[in-house]
């Protein structure tokens, strides 16, 4: 896997983790789920990508919201459901 970094200084401090990660995980999945339902209700019509393009950011603005409730709740049933790494390891 490869790995991305920004320098030190373009980072944001660590604080925004909580807002950014839904963030990315809701641009990255509302893309791919409004994208293959788009492509299931139309087939490869010739203005499929226009259609998708409308319904993205519908689909994105459910998404965000919905991720920033929900992560915690998620991130508990995680914690209750695998093991806590051992001391001194990061994973």
């Amino acid at each position: 896997m490869t790995s991305f970094s920004l320098p030190a200084g373009a980072r944001l401090p660590a604080r925004y983790a909580a807002v950014v990660m839904p963030l990315i995980l809701s641009v990255l999945m509302s893309a791919v789920v409004s994208g293959i339902s788009t492509l299931w209700s139309f087939g490869l019509a010739r203005d499929v990508l226009g259609i998708w393009l409308k319904a993205w950011p519908v689909s994105w603005l459910v998404a965000f919201p919905t991720l920033i409730v929900v992560l915690p709740v998620v991130r508990r049933i995680v914690a209750a459901l695998v093991q806590p790494p051992p001391a001194g390891r990061g994973g």
